[in-house]
């Protein structure tokens, strides 16, 4: 299957032809637009006639438009904005779970534009593949034709094209880009969830600009991603969940692996469920469980402020570790950092030295449109980059 698969070739579009100065302008617009040229110019060190050199084709291509004209402030005549087309290209962002596959359609700045998802029929790699492509072809159906698919999933990967190991899907080396490119005809890439989610945070999101900033999400796992000196800090190892092995609590539960108030052990929606459903003698969801720690139900409120102060031991270890200029927590179990805020705040002094500054938390809203658009942000990057979808 393997040599059937290789066998059919994929035309690569790129966004640009330059991959030199001219590429550094566009994506500098792209990340950063609309900006004034004198900006662009200052920003990569260009003379205003390099850059007018530079831009024309550009503009002249449709990659960017200029948008309109901004004093800043100063006295003279205005400087022309420029900015890109968002709405160019279409980019499809899925996100791979045990029982369904979610995605989204956004433009070439990841702004959604429709999202859906179909269950999972069946676990083999056949299967999902074939349930890819019909959503794909549904989202395209949406808006306009994807140019490109992102897939990000919670396990081992190699190469963006092959997945080691995904527990959850019972997998290990299924070669998930060439299965899904034989469907769709469409260049794929393939990225541990957290890292795609790291991604959109820093080039669209919280870290956009930012030289180093942390990630940590919160679920079925606890996830960490890091960027330094503007890039993402990655590994095949990313799907191990080492984070989750994080001692937190020396007198805490035991977790699957046998490690004692570790963070898996602590933080994690299963461990939160089994900890309030035995304190309450009956099952509770997760989302029960938020709501009766916000209504002030003792035992809630008990289980909900120890996670809670176990997150922010976690957040001052990595705090004090890499010296983040912000932390973004994320993920379907991220409301624990809301309802436990004062129990996360106190978990943060206890382990920071009190004359450090102030963390700067970032809570996004937990929802599946976010695991799906990191997903999207990795597919544009291969676009405008041209470089981890090279045949």
């Amino acid at each position: 299957m393997d040599e059937e698969i290789d066998a059919m070739p994929l035309k690569r579009s790129t966004w640009t032809e330059d991959a030199g100065a001219s590429r550094a302008v566009a994506l500098e617009v792209l990340r950063n637009g609309p900006l004034s040229r004198s900006e662009v110019a200052r920003r990569l060190a260009l003379s205003p006639g390099s850059l007018t050199r530079l831009s024309t084709p550009l503009i002249r291509a449709g990659l960017l438009r200029e948008v309109g004209e901004t004093s800043g402030g100063r006295v003279g005549r205005p400087s022309q904005l420029i900015d890109v087309v968002p709405n160019a290209q279409a980019f499809a962002g899925l996100k791979l779970r045990d029982d369904r596959v979610m995605g989204v359609i956004t433009d070439l700045r990841a702004q959604v534009h429709k999202s859906a998802e179909r269950p999972l029929t069946s676990q083999e790699p056949e299967a999902v593949a074939d349930s890819i492509r019909d959503l794909v072809d549904e989202l395209g159906a949406e808006w306009k034709h994807p140019t490109a698919i992102g897939i990000g999933l919670g396990g081992r990967l190699a190469a963006h094209r092959m997945v080691r190991s995904a527990a959850f899907l019972g997998w290990d080396d299924v070669p998930l880009a060439e299965l899904v490119e034989q469907r769709t005809g469409l260049p794929t890439i393939l990225e541990n969830d957290v890292v795609a989610f790291t991604e959109y945070e820093h080039w669209f999101g919280a870290g956009r600009g930012l030289s180093r900033f942390a990630v940590v999400t919160l679920g079925a796992g606890i996830g960490y991603g890091l960027v330094a000196n503007d890039a993402v800090v990655a590994d095949e190892d990313h799907g191990i969940g080492l984070v989750g092995h994080w001692p937190l609590d020396p007198f805490g539960p035991v977790c699957s692996e046998g490690h004692r108030g570790c963070a898996k052990s602590i933080l994690t929606e299963g461990a939160i469920v089994t900890a309030l459903s035995g304190a309450l003698g009956r099952p509770v969801t997760y989302e029960e469980a938020m709501d009766l720690g916000e209504a002030g139900e003792p035992a809630a409120r008990r289980v909900l402020d120890d996670a809670g102060e176990g997150l922010g031991r976690l957040l001052a270890a990595i705090a004090n570790l890499t010296m983040p200029e912000c932390i973004v927590l994320g993920g379907e179990g991220v409301r624990l950092a809301s309802v436990a805020r004062e129990a996360v705040e106190r978990g943060i002094a206890k382990d920071r030295d009190p004359r450090t500054r102030k963390l700067d938390l970032v809570i996004r809203s937990g929802s599946d449109t976010e695991w799906c658009r990191g997903a999207a942000v990795l597919a544009i990057q291969s676009f405008v980059l041209g470089a981890r979808m090279a045949a």
